[in-house]
């Protein structure tokens, strides 16, 4: 698997569906064929990133 964003494979699950990028520090949730990714702000909380990415990058390939 790799980082969507920044292609790493630098990768760690940390729940269902839910992976965390240690290379770009964003974490990465999978819904249904596609990536919704998120930025996690200093308080914890998640800010979305699918807005920087089109439709096709966001879809997974296997």
């Amino acid at each position: 698997m790799h980082c969507p964003n920044c292609r790493s494979k630098d990768i760690g699950k940390i729940g269902t569906q839910q992976y965390y990028c240690w290379n770009c520090f964003i974490e990465i949730t999978m819904l249904g064929n596609e990536w919704n990714l998120h930025q996690v702000e200093a308080d914890g909380s998640l800010s979305s990133l699918d807005d920087l990415f089109t439709a096709d990058e966001r879809k997974i390939h296997w």
